[in-house]
């Protein structure tokens, strides 16, 4: 068995402030997902705001989880808002030609101002759910609120399932395979950090007794 490291270097959690704690995540915890996160409100207005504490949780049900950061004085975000009342999102998945826009619909706007119309996006209507699509994403699920869990004043988990999903031409083949170069989807790392999903290698799970024939005499 090979050696083990003797040292490392400790984050005690419980005395580090939230924004040592969210520092040390971000960069650790990569690359994560972007989920480029419709909604209307009770109104009809659209929104959309990018969110990387996001991940897909399970296949049956089929669900997306969101977590959704509060203002300082603990007041809803409008996605927080928009979901809680429609219960319904639509997760866009960024891709590298969507960088720009994605990031100009991150700007802190007032609530009057379009982000669609800011970034240059255009709308497409819900199919399943009220909320818009980004027709410039290349792949959009349409999602009702399945769960949410309130962890604490300044942030929720919001778990969506997923009602279908919608994909540019050619990213999906006929065996329901997602190609990663044609997707080319963006990944958040650590402070304002980006990577690309273009880059992929293949690593097959060996059977039990592949393994032991491979490793045959090592011990």
């Amino acid at each position: 068995m090979d050696s083990q490291p003797t040292n490392s270097d400790r984050f005690d959690f419980s005395k580090l402030s939230a924004r040592d704690r969210y520092k040390l995540l971000i960069g650790a915890v990569v690359p994560r997902p972007i989920a480029w996160v419709t909604t209307v409100d009770e109104n009809g207005v659209p929104n959309a705001a990018p969110f990387s504490f996001f991940n897909c949780l399970s296949s049956d049900p089929a669900i997306l989880a969101l977590g959704v950061e509060n203002y300082a004085d603990m007041r809803f975000k409008d996605t927080g808002h928009n979901i809680r009342v429609t219960e319904e999102f639509t997760v866009n998945i960024v891709g590298f030609d969507n960088l720009h826009a994605m990031n100009v619909t991150a700007v802190p706007f007032a609530p009057e101002v379009n982000e669609f119309e800011a970034a240059g996006l255009t709308m497409i209507p819900g199919e399943f759910v009220s909320c818009p699509q980004i027709a410039q994403a290349p792949v959009r699920f349409e999602c009702k609120r399945h769960t949410t869990l309130n962890i604490g004043k300044s942030r929720e988990i919001i778990l969506g399932e997923v009602l279908a999903m919608h994909s540019r031409p050619g990213i999906v083949n006929d065996r329901l395979h997602v190609d990663a170069q044609a997707l080319d989807a963006l990944g958040r790392m650590g402070g304002h950090g980006y990577c690309r999903s273009n880059e992929t290698f293949d690593l097959p799970t060996p059977s039990e007794a592949e393994w032991r024939a491979n490793n045959a005499g090592t011990n």
